[in-house]
């Protein structure tokens, strides 16, 4: 299978990929991008994931084969993130705004990347809390809340401040996790060995 991702910003590209090598046993996908940024970030995915890679500089575009099922490589990614999920509480994350730095258009678009990027390298935090206009990304933001469910499903324990919530009028508006106090983020700072915030 080939997929043509250039001109395709990131992390779209590892995203096509990892939708791709998800519907199959064992196989081979090749991905076409236009940056080294980009075959970089899909060479690292597939290490991540365990599986062979190879990367061709061509003219104009670089080659990225990644390899799945074969010589003994299989995607074991989710029985391990399974298994992390039970006992590890490394990091708590903690989300104080809708946006990533202060150009908001940017910002938008940065944090939207951030989670997809979470959700497709596996690099899960244990706990997401979200507090002050964080709140807007479980409850009133259409692009991000599929995303946020998703990380759910995957084990992470997702949180909105429920002041916040009520500060915005958004008590009724929550999609994905539950409602949380500033406790979770005291506790945390003991529980976890690490809290990032963000």
């Amino acid at each position: 299978m080939i997929i043509d991702a250039k001109g395709v910003g990131c992390p779209k590209p590892v995203m096509l990929a990892e939708e791709a090598l998800s519907g199959m046993d064992a196989g081979i996908v090749e991905i076409l991008v236009d940056n080294e940024g980009s075959a970089g970030n899909l060479e690292w995915f597939a290490k991540r994931r365990g599986f062979f890679s190879e990367t061709v500089k061509e003219p104009d575009q670089w080659r990225v084969k990644i390899v799945k099922g074969y010589d003994g490589r299989t995607d074991s990614a989710d029985k391990r993130l399974e298994e992390r999920q039970e006992t590890d509480k490394s990091l708590m994350l903690i989300v104080g705004s809708d946006t990533l730095g202060k150009e908001e258009l940017l910002g938008k678009m940065l944090v939207k990347g951030f989670f997809e990027t979470m959700k497709v390298t596996r690099e899960i935090p244990h706990t997401i809390f979200f507090l002050n206009a964080g709140v807007k990304l479980t409850t009133i933001n259409e692009e991000i809340i599929p995303v946020l469910k998703d990380l759910a499903e995957m084990g992470v324990e997702i949180f909105s401040c429920g002041t916040c919530l009520k500060y915005y009028d958004l008590e009724s508006e929550l999609k994905v996790g539950y409602r949380g106090t500033t406790n979770h983020i005291v506790e945390g700072m003991t529980d976890f060995n690490k809290v990032v915030w963000i």
